[in-house]
């Protein structure tokens, strides 16, 4: 997801995006407008590219029909635990929006973190995970490197960090991809 800040009782939703994990082909993207009050944090929208003219557009939906759809197309997947690099922020985004419009919440607390598996690929290789400062160093990037995949374009997009991140996934556990846009990027621990 990408939002106006960091703090979900504070920002607004701005973009979902999703994959299917059992089905990679079936994906979610959505942009809304921020809701009324929202907070908005220029180094924000330096991440994700949104101007402060596309977040007020009127003719884009709102956060709470934004979470609605997103709901609605997860209640096809078959899993429904949120994965992703730092999901938990994902989680409480979308479940703050969902909440502000009165909407039921589905999903569990539990998410899964790219960053603990890859932290945990290296362990079990036997190679040390960067560190900075005397704490890990596995940001999006390095973690998609390790996997030998590029870095992801910037502005980070919802759909797209959400397809580069399953496709992490699927390396880190599996030692194959799952996306066909990535087949050209070989697994480097993989002979």
């Amino acid at each position: 997801m990408e939002s106006s800040g960091v703090e979900p009782h504070k920002y607004s939703l701005l973009s979902v995006g999703a994959v299917d994990f059992t089905n990679p082909e079936n994906t979610f993207y959505g942009e809304c407008r921020v809701w009324d009050g929202a907070h908005v944090d220029t180094d924000a929208l330096a991440v994700n590219g949104f101007s402060k003219e596309q977040i007020i557009d009127p003719k884009k939906q709102s956060e709470g029909e934004l979470v609605s759809a997103f709901l609605q197309w997860a209640e096809g997947c078959p899993e429904k635990t949120i994965a992703g690099q730092n999901p938990s922020l994902d989680r409480d985004f979308l479940r703050a929006a969902a909440l502000r419009q009165h909407i039921n919440w589905p999903f569990a607390f539990r998410v899964i973190d790219l960053h603990s598996i890859a932290y945990f690929h290296h362990i079990r290789r036997g190679i040390k995970p960067p560190q900075k400062s005397c704490h890990s160093a596995l940001n999006l990037d390095s973690i998609l490197v390790y996997c030998g995949l590029p870095k992801e374009p910037r502005p980070h997009n919802g759909l797209r960090g959400a397809q580069y991140e399953a496709e992490a996934f699927a390396r880190l556990f599996y030692d194959k991809g799952l996306l066909s846009q990535f087949e050209m990027y070989t697994i480097p621990w993989v002979l």
